[in-house]
């Protein structure tokens, strides 16, 4: 019933927006759309080869290549969860605009995956750096930008 509530009230501000609110609206959904389509994809296809994996015995979980894959599909749905999250702010007219701060912890949140999928004997010591210093650089940034307490 919320949804049918969010829908009137929805149409009744769609007379009110400039053209281009009703345009950044409007792909603002069609993105959430289309992102939680990818999201219930990406999840039937994590579940599948997790439970197919355990089924038939293919897939240990205590082996490190499995853990990092696993993990690693989990965090790229956290991140497209995030990503819709913010989208909804802005169909819902909350905000006009995608937040800084929010992106930098998207950010964050997609170098964590590298890490948590990185396998540490396959890359350069300056490759490791620049990742470290990146991480840095967002979790600075973000303690920067957010909102005092």
């Amino acid at each position: 019933m919320r949804i049918f509530s969010r829908l009137k009230a929805t149409k009744e501000e769609w007379a009110i927006l400039s053209y281009y609110q009703r345009f950044e609206s409007l792909i603002a959904f069609v993105l959430t759309v289309v992102i939680g389509l990818t999201i219930l994809a990406a999840l039937y296809r994590l579940t599948a080869d997790v439970v197919l994996g355990l089924v038939r015995g293919a897939l240990d979980p205590l082996d490190h290549q499995a853990f990092q894959k696993i993990f690693g599909e989990i965090m790229t749905l956290l991140i497209a969860l995030e990503f819709n999250h913010t989208l909804q702010y802005v169909v819902k007219r909350e905000q006009s605009i995608v937040q800084t701060k929010v992106v930098v912890l998207i950010a964050l949140l997609a170098i964590v995956r590298k890490f948590i999928i990185l396998d540490i004997h396959d890359i350069s010591a300056g490759h490791l750096l620049g990742l470290a210093a990146v991480t840095l650089v967002l979790g600075v940034s973000y303690r920067l930008i957010r909102e005092p307490t």
